[in-house]
């Protein structure tokens, strides 16, 4: 998108605001009915509840049916093109090979090519290097930085509780990095899904009998750490009512990331809409229900006691040792300070002895679930959702609609440390005959690939939600995911080598019906056509590690706990949190990636929140994307844009020397990718020689600060710009 005349960054967000207009009237015509045709919604459920003809045959939940597609030619593309031949539309043209290096770097990454990598590849825009560079950011650890983002959306990743006091989760940023690894790792899918809702169960045998737990056993207790994310009051009203309200948490999260099913609409009553009764609800709570609570229930008030949240990253063996030697030392401890001949000595060992007692083991503690023992505690159908109203037990069993026995009860040895429910659970969801959890993480990858899923309601594949656009392309990329050993990555690069991919986010006149001249004027593309790009804004953490990676300050360390970023005085105000469990870190640390930053539920990061960052209290498949007037506000006046703008410029002026002309070069081709056109550079001419002649040089402000501050309002303009603020 071209910038205009340089620096008006106001003028940028206005087309901004046109832009966003555009795509929220293009999602407005898509989910309103055929003129003529009454709006009426999903119909709602006849009473008794029962499942229907109409129930089975709905579409997602059949079985994945891969379509035939004809030799020699790309499956997406050939799908796609019989989609658009039977809507009398045409494909947009080819994206010019900048649009195309840097869609797939900020898709992928999430940062913006380097001018290099486009320049090299606008001289050999082949089929044979487009796969290469594909290649090669699947290759990076940015990928696993920029997608692990994406599923903690999904699993309202946080590293707090909520509430008042929005306590702390202990060594929740594992979780966090068991994700990125995983994706880095291309671990399969379908063992992705096992390890978060049964690594303890996976790794069982492993913990019980190996001298040393191995790295496989560790990420598959770290994984668990998904059924510890959830909101938790550490003060309810009712203590009882609380543990349902985690336990709902739950199976709302585990529905929706993985099956992209309402299941927690049936918690008080039938489902309204789906064919989801309210017995299939508690049968679906059964198989959490020996979980350890977070929070254990005790009566006489004052709140609650927080449960086994946390395991040690070791086997038995290893923690049975350790405990040896920890006990020992601590009563070595204690007898010093028992017997400390004077204050100053005794004050000393107390010291030691309270450091001794606050450190972890040696091989790290993870937030991770943990069962109360092998025998199932019962579970009964709560009326109308109270748990003072206690209804008939039920079995864990799966949904009836998909017509399966309720699983045996698993065969557990004596004093097994867990029932195995969870792990049934998992398996049927793993399973390739599932029909929904193949077809949703499919969705959510071409969703974040084009900017609108083929099922546009990503969260909800129930009768409340739309239809796919393209179901024959759905079933192709599922089955092609499980074809493929369920490889994320494979998908990527299979939906990527498209020509779809590639296309244009514009469409040209006479592409489509819309007017008298056979075809809609040239603009964006509709979100009414899916299977063409949207030009679409960053989304919050994208835009500022693209600042930080512009500016030259992105520090590329990964992993380890989560950093805290300086927060304005009135910031902290807002939750009385400064010095309270919120330490500035380093400067350096502070400029790491926007995934490591601290997930704090009561305190969440400004500039973050205010481009819709994802709220972490609930699963978030699809962000809105809004347009006020802060985010103009923010990325123009806020202090961290101003030090971002004026290391830019430091940046510039190293690389390009002190000529003018190669710094306006040099300015545009970090951030755009691309050279200044002839208006554009006298604009940055004429705003580099006017700012240094406001800024008149003194004795205190020599003449080489004036130049800087003009070349920093200059890179300022530049980071305001349309064009680096979206993905075309």
């Amino acid at each position: 998108m071209p910038p205009g005349n340089l620096p008006a960054p106001m003028s940028s967000r206005v087309a901004l605001l046109a832009a966003g207009l555009l795509l929220w009237t293009g999602l407005r015509a898509r989910t309103e009915s055929t003129p003529g045709t009454p709006d009426t919604g999903p119909a709602l459920r006849p009473r008794p509840f029962a499942i229907t003809g109409a129930d089975r045959s709905h579409w997602a939940f059949v079985p994945v049916r891969a379509p035939a597609t004809p030799a020699g030619s790309h499956p997406v593309d050939h799908l796609l093109a019989a989609r658009w031949a039977a809507g009398g539309l045409r494909p947009n043209p080819p994206a010019t090979p900048r649009e195309q290096v840097r869609r797939a770097h900020l898709d992928l990454w999430g940062l913006p090519p380097a001018p290099e990598v486009v320049a090299e590849f606008e001289r050999h825009p082949t089929d044979e290097a487009w796969a290469r560079l594909v290649d090669r950011l699947l290759a990076s650890p940015h990928y696993g930085e920029r997608w692990g983002r994406h599923w903690l959306d999904l699993v309202r990743y946080a590293e707090s509780n909520g509430y008042e006091r929005d306590g702390p989760k202990p060594h929740a940023w594992r979780y966090r990095d068991y994700v990125r690894e995983s994706l880095d790792a291309d671990k399969p899918y379908d063992r992705f899904v096992r390890e978060q809702i049964a690594g303890d169960e996976l790794a069982e045998a492993a913990i019980a009998s190996e001298p040393t737990l191995g790295p496989d056993g560790r990420q598959a207790l770290i994984a668990t750490g998904f059924h510890r994310l959830h909101v938790w009051d550490d003060e309810p009203d009712d203590t009882a009512a609380a543990e349902y309200d985690d336990l709902d948490d739950v199976i709302h999260t585990t529905g929706t990331a993985f099956l992209g099913l309402t299941i927690g609409c049936a918690r008080c009553h039938d489902h309204k809409f789906d064919p989801i009764a309210q017995a299939d609800y508690y049968s679906m709570l059964a198989f959490f229900r020996n979980l350890d609570a977070y929070g254990r229930q005790h009566t006489g008030g004052g709140g609650r006691g927080t449960g086994r949240i946390t395991r040690p990253l070791a086997s038995d063996a290893e923690w049975a040792a350790w405990r040896t030697r920890q006990d020992t030392r601590l009563a070595a401890l204690r007898r010093q300070v028992a017997q400390a001949p004077d204050a100053g000595a005794k004050r000393a060992a107390e010291a030691g002895l309270k450091q001794a007692e606050a450190e972890d083991p040696p091989f790290g503690m993870a937030l991770a679930a943990t069962e109360t023992g092998s025998d199932p505690r019962p579970t009964r159908i709560l009326l109308r959702g109270d748990v003072r109203s206690p209804g008939p037990e039920v079995s864990p069993a799966f949904p009836a609609i998909f017509g399966l026995r309720p699983p045996m009860p698993p065969s557990r040895p004596a004093g097994a440390p867990s029932t195995g429910r969870r792990r049934q659970l998992a398996d049927w969801i793993a399973d390739r005959s599932n029909p929904l959890t193949a077809r949703v993480i499919a969705n959510r990858v071409w969703l974040h690939h084009f900017g609108a899923g083929l099922v546009p309601t990503p969260d909800d594949f129930g009768l409340t939600g739309l239809p796919p656009t393209h179901p024959e392309l759905l079933d192709h990329l599922a089955a092609e995911l499980m074809d493929r050993g369920w490889r994320l990555k494979a998908l990527h690069r299979h939906v990527m080598t498209s020509r779809a991919y590639r296309m244009s986010s514009r469409t040209p006149a006479g592409t489509g019906p819309g007017d008298r001249r056979g075809g809609r004027a040239a603009g964006l593309a509709p979100e009414s056509a899916p299977g063409r790009p949207l030009l679409r804004r960053l989304d919050a953490e994208a835009i500022r590690d693209s600042i930080l990676a512009v500016s030259g300050r992105l520090n590329p360390a990964r992993g380890g706990p989560s950093v805290f970023p300086t927060l304005p005085p009135e910031v902290h105000t807002t939750q009385d949190s400064a010095g309270k469990g919120w330490q500035d870190s380093p400067p350096d640390e502070q400029d790491r990636r926007s995934v490591y930053l601290v997930v704090k539920r009561a305190l969440r990061v400004p500039l973050l929140e205010c481009f819709d960052g994802a709220n972490p209290t609930a699963p978030t498949g699809l962000r809105p994307r809004t347009t006020v007037a802060p985010q103009a506000l923010m990325l123009l006046n806020d202090p961290w844009m101003a030090a971002q703008a004026d290391a830019f410029a430091r940046r510039v002026a190293r690389e390009a020397g002190p000529d003018p002309d190669r710094r306006i070069d040099r300015a545009f081709a970090l951030a755009l990718q691309r050279a200044p056109d002839a208006a554009e550079r006298r604009a940055a001419r004429r705003l580099l020689r006017d700012q240094a002649a406001d800024a008149a040089p003194s004795v205190l402000r020599p003449a080489v600060d004036s130049r800087h501050r003009a070349l920093a309002s200059l890179c300022r303009g530049l980071l305001n710009l349309n064009e680096f603020l979206v993905s075309e």
